[in-house]
């Protein structure tokens, strides 16, 4: 026999309405929430509750019937205007949209609908005790921890794709400097046109919004070309060339007065090393946005042996500098360095020195008292066109060297 729950007013009961009703006590928020904020992370988390922008424009217009910023407390939470009000309130929706939008917010179990017994919305006082009839609010107060969880669920995938675009774009880049070097060692070799057009393409596709799953095969791929190529050009003339860019560098560190070292670079950089790192809402440039940047002149292996603590923190493998980049992506919350201070040191450095000079730090990290100040100061060196991520790499070989 079928069985259909009914009110005590012989209307049927929506199964959002039972998943209400059915819903245990633990399950209530300790403390009122703000109705505004709570409607911001709905529109986030959206589809997990399978409602639209136009079903959400609906429940604003309730929301703005209820007179408490917060949801919660004692506060009874119904509010009961008439379709006409909700209506204007909504812009002049037609009231057959409204109805519809509300009958999917209810079976989303987001609003509970308490009829009167002629249908009517309104509140009635007998003495001391207040009987409304309308829409009950408190569905959405009792899902507001779910619907937190399910916004920063979004959140965090939005990140993982944006950390993956990153990943991406550095690995093109990659691929095209390798190309153009390989074209140098081992001229004529049709395998370096590949890279440049695998470079091309992947350029042109990062214009477009992409899928995690996308980006994910783009990876694949320029990984797979990326340790091929590394494997070609990897040869002793490519030990020579590094040894004379590491004597160069060398060079440079000892004739250049002003060298970097750690912790002594606050005294000039404009950031003490008590300053907090303190989180800012600047615009982030695009990684894309630095393909005007050349790689560090130093080269990697200088880097990683240099720096042998990154392997200690980070497991995977660094050959090419996305991975030095992922690496540092990896530590440097661990070691204290805020967003904000990453980005901008991306912003200015470029991605790969700013890699650079956070293994340099992890090196260092002991005798480092602020690492985001410490970083925000060589940012502000980089801005002003004084910084040089090389000194720092071979002071610490220097050092390796005289241990």
């Amino acid at each position: 026999m079928d069985y259909t729950p009914i009110s005590p007013f012989m209307r049927p009961i929506s199964h959002g309405h039972l998943r209400v009703i059915e819903r245990p006590e633990a399950s209530v928020p300790a403390r009122p929430v703000n109705k505004w904020e709570l409607l911001r992370e709905l529109s986030k988390a959206q589809a997990a509750f399978g409602v639209s922008e136009r079903d959400l424009t609906v429940l604003q217009g309730l929301l703005s019937f209820f007179p408490d910023d917060a949801l919660g407390g004692n506060a009874e939470m119904v509010v009961f205007p008439s379709n006409k009000a909700i209506c204007e309130r909504l812009n002049g929706m037609p009231c057959s949209t409204m109805r519809r939008h509300l009958a999917r917010l209810v079976e989303a179990g987001l609003l509970q609908r308490r009829d009167s017994p002629n249908g009517k919305r309104y509140v009635r006082k007998h003495g001391e005790e207040r009987v409304a009839f309308g829409f009950d609010l408190s569905p959405l107060y009792c899902q507001s921890e779910e619907i937190a969880r399910a916004a920063e669920a979004v959140r965090e995938a939005k990140e993982r794709v944006r950390r993956l675009r990153e990943v991406v774009s550095l690995m093109r880049r990659d691929l095209a400097a390798l190309a153009e070097f390989g074209d140098e060692m081992q001229p004529g070799l049709g395998f370096w046109d590949q890279l440049r057009d695998k470079a091309a393409l992947t350029a042109r596709a990062l214009r477009r919004k992409l899928s995690i799953e996308d980006l994910a095969a783009y990876r694949a791929d320029l990984e797979a070309l990326l340790d091929q190529a590394r494997n070609i050009i990897d040869g002793p003339e490519t030990e020579e060339m590094n040894t004379n860019d590491a004597q160069s560098e060398r060079h440079h560190h000892n004739s250049n007065k002003e060298s970097i070292d750690l912790e002594p670079a606050l005294k000039k950089g404009g950031a003490a090393a008590g300053v907090p790192d303190v989180d800012t809402n600047e615009p982030v440039a695009d990684v894309d946005e630095q393909d005007t940047r050349h790689l560090p002149k130093i080269p990697l292996h200088l880097v990683i042996a240099a720096c042998p603590s990154l392997k200690t923190f980070y497991q995977g493998e660094i050959r090419h500098w996305h991975q030095l980049f992922d690496a540092a992506c990896h530590v440097r919350p661990a070691m204290g360095i805020s967003a904000s201070a990453w980005e901008e040191a991306q912003r200015f450095m470029g991605p790969e020195q700013a890699s650079i000079v956070v293994a340099a730090m992890l090196e260092r990290f002991a005798d480092i008292r602020s690492p985001g100040g410490y970083l925000r100061a060589l940012t502000t060196k980089a801005a002003a066109g004084e910084f040089s991520c090389g000194p720092m790499v071979m002071a610490l070989i220097g050092r390796r060297n005289a241990a």
